[in-house]
């Protein structure tokens, strides 16, 4: 396994291995890394010949008052995931080469980032798309892979590929849960006990919702009425949004259109953001 740290290494290696045909597929994380990560790996390497995993802890998608001084970092485990679960190469960038002095330019989606997550985070997704594009012209893949947790931001990086023509395949892999069904995150690091055992209702409620729908339900509002009920029910908890949307565009749905509609959420559980999400 090699560890790169200088983009021009990257890019170099990069264009030699596509000379040759190589097959590239790129996870990029924030490091950290769970099993949630480790799925995504396994998801490139079902389909690449080289998986590049690069770890970067992107300031421009933290706001002005959130976690990016105390997020959890450990590169040295990182590295070792990444050798036992058989990735080629870790691409580990430094700040002042991914953002140099006098940095100016950002990518910005302008639909699909206004709701949801960017109406209470609204810098959040420039950040994303942002040091995504970044990567994506540093790694040179041929596919990427993220995670359905994430499922706001997956739409908005294939819109993005989409609108400015990169060709490269985006995969989503499917969100790995603990064994209390909550979604892996670097984040859950932060929750005590108590915490951990409120939190468990999100996934709860997502069930909840879906049985909903199996069972004939149509009407968003109902769905969504149910769902914020039993996560008020819980004292730590704090609803930022409940939400069914398309999962493509992310756009409100007034009907429920199995498979297409995605119940998203997110909640403070005390000073702990998190996010889930549910397709119907």
């Amino acid at each position: 396994m090699q560890v790169i740290n200088s983009i021009n290494e990257m890019q170099a290696l990069a264009i030699s291995l596509r000379s040759k045909g190589q097959f590239l597929g790129l996870v990029p994380t924030l490091g950290y890394l769970h099993q949630g990560h480790l799925s995504l790996v396994e998801t490139a390497k079902t389909r690449a010949d080289k998986v590049v995993v690069s770890i970067f802890v992107n300031p421009t998608q933290f706001g002005a008052n959130e976690d990016y001084s105390s997020y959890p970092r450990d590169l040295e485990h990182d590295l070792s995931l990444c050798r036992e679960s058989g990735v080629d190469v870790v691409f580990v960038p430094a700040m002042e080469d991914m953002y140099p002095s006098g940095y100016s330019t950002y990518v910005v989606e302008e639909n699909i980032s206004k709701v949801m997550c960017g109406i209470s985070r609204p810098h959040h997704f420039r950040g994303v798309t942002t040091v995504v594009a970044k990567l994506f012209n540093v790694v040179r893949p041929d596919m990427a892979v993220f995670g359905q947790k994430d499922a706001q931001q997956a739409a908005i990086i294939r819109r993005m590929c989409k609108d400015l023509h990169f060709c490269i395949d985006i995969e989503i892999s499917p969100t790995v849960r603990e064994a209390d069904g909550l979604a892996m995150s670097s984040r859950n690091k932060y929750l005590s006990p108590i915490q951990r055992n409120e939190a468990a209702v999100i996934p709860q409620a997502l069930q909840m919702a879906k049985k909903m729908v199996e069972s004939g339900v149509k009407s968003t509002d109902r769905v969504i009425a149910e769902v914020t009920h039993s996560l008020s029910t819980k004292r730590r908890l704090r609803v930022i949004y409940v939400c069914i949307a398309d999962r493509d565009t992310m756009e409100p749905m007034r009907e429920i259109v199995p498979g297409r509609s995605l119940l998203a959420l997110a909640t403070w559980v005390d000073e702990v953001r998190l996010i889930d999400n549910v397709i119907l």
